[in-house]
């Protein structure tokens, strides 16, 4: 039986090294309008819109804002704004069509933003 080449055995290590190095898989998010809010409270209202913080995810890993469009990453379910209004801003997938957003200290915040429907024109 012949010894395999190194650029073979090379290929397999880079394989089995590459799920541990990596942060998570990449992903889009759902194309729509997305409105962000805060809790309310037991004698008002459930939820109360953060006037200025909702965006739309207009295609792959491109988003907009009132004040301009830019671009996000989607790694496991971690988003995480790269360029745009938005850029530096950090939030958690926390399922289909709901994010939560990472305060500055790296916990999750109170601020959720969810899915409402197809971008508006």
């Amino acid at each position: 039986m012949k010894p395999l080449p190194i650029a073979v055995i090379a290929c397999v290590a880079a394989l089995v090294a590459a799920p541990s190095l990596a942060q998570g898989r990449l992903g889009l998010l759902p194309q729509g309008e997305y409105i962000c809010a805060l809790p309310g409270s037991a004698d008002g209202p459930a939820w109360n819109e953060v006037e200025g913080h909702g965006f739309s995810i207009t295609g792959a890993s491109s988003y907009s804002t009132e004040k301009g469009s830019g671009t996000y990453l989607l790694e496991g379910n971690r988003v995480t704004f790269t360029r745009g209004p938005l850029k530096g801003h950090k939030m958690m997938q926390v399922s289909s069509g709901l994010l939560q957003e990472y305060g500055p200290d790296g916990k999750l915040g109170r601020l959720r933003c969810h899915r409402v429907g197809p971008v508006r024109e």
